[in-house]
């Protein structure tokens, strides 16, 4: 069942940059809606069925929550920016980076990261550059979308540990709640400081935000708040990776995006430098004994396991 859920948060997370990109909203009202939109949907059900767990949150879980949420929205603000910038297989390789930012958050908590780790992020970065520089011939704008997806990648990446942390004693159901509700009052808040409306859009573009909050808030982001109870936060991010080349099929698809040789080059190197990481993290964690923080996240008991059946 964990194999299938990983499959199905792919593809959710997969349309996310395509649908966003083709969605005629200011990036900061899509980022709110579709948090919004997941908190009611996700919220109703866990409010009637977990309200025990809501009365008795901890200042740690309220903690991390909160840390999460505001990650989470920055990401946002800084992902949908790009994809209006620069391509949607560039920003959406920039922003899976967050591998190698999570073992560079380990590194600097000061836990130990294996050499092989270290040689998989020069590799991941080296792509970046190649995909940077491709992005530089196409235009200034794309430039900064590559900086911005890269923003967005280090704050999926504390999103990522964050949510991990407060997921070893929350239900699904109960942190998505808190951690979509809290981000779309951000976002909100956001919204109203950048001055960029929240209604008024055209139906194309209500049916956009409508789909990109079932396919990526729902189908994608959820699944892997679930998996984060029982995989470690490294691998979820791991298997996010699979979010580049589905990515860039939907937007060569339904986008007619036709990108330089190049950039497909870059997302290769990506891919294998990131792998690498995973690789050198595993090996990394077993050669140290005696810190529960490097090792996965152990299953929930029955009483506090998620609201997706597994």
């Amino acid at each position: 069942m964990t194999i299938f859920l990983a499959m199905v948060g792919v593809l959710g997370v997969s349309a996310s940059g395509p649908i966003m990109a083709a969605t005629a909203a200011p990036a900061l009202a899509i980022a709110f809606w579709r948090n919004a939109l997941g908190a009611v949907v996700i919220g109703v059900p866990a409010g009637l069925r977990r309200r025990h767990e809501f009365r008795s949150l901890s200042r740690s879980e309220l903690r991390w929550t909160g840390l999460a949420a505001l990650a989470l929205a920055l990401h946002f603000a800084c992902f949908i920016t790009a994809l209006q910038l620069t391509s949607v297989a560039a920003a959406t390789a920039l922003v899976c980076l967050q591998a190698g930012w999570i073992a560079l958050f380990d590194r600097l908590r000061g836990r130990r990261v294996a050499p092989q780790t270290m040689v998989g992020l020069v590799v991941a970065f080296a792509g970046v550059v190649v995909i940077t520089g491709f992005d530089v011939a196409l235009s200034p704008e794309a430039l900064l979308g590559d900086a911005l997806a890269l923003a967005g990648g280090a704050l999926a990446g504390l999103y990522t540990i964050a949510g991990a942390k407060a997921r070893r004693t929350m239900s699904t159901g109960t942190y998505t709640t808190l951690c979509y509700g809290s981000c779309a009052v951000i976002l909100l808040v956001m919204c109203a400081g950048f001055r960029q409306p929240v209604i008024g859009f055209e139906p194309a573009a209500w049916l956009g935000i409508l789909a990109v909050t079932l396919m990526a808030q729902l189908l994608g982001h959820t699944v892997f708040n679930h998996l984060l109870a029982v995989i470690s936060p490294l691998v979820v991010s791991m298997i996010i990776l699979l979010e580049i080349p589905g990515a860039a099929v939907l937007a060569a698809i339904f986008l007619g995006e036709e990108l330089p040789g190049g950039i497909y080059a870059g997302l290769a190197i990506i891919l294998a430098g990131l792998a690498v990481v995973v690789i050198g993290q595993a090996r990394g964690r077993s050669a140290v004994s005696g810190d529960p923080g490097d090792g996965p996240v152990p299953p929930l008991p029955p009483a506090l396991g998620g609201d997706i059946e597994k």
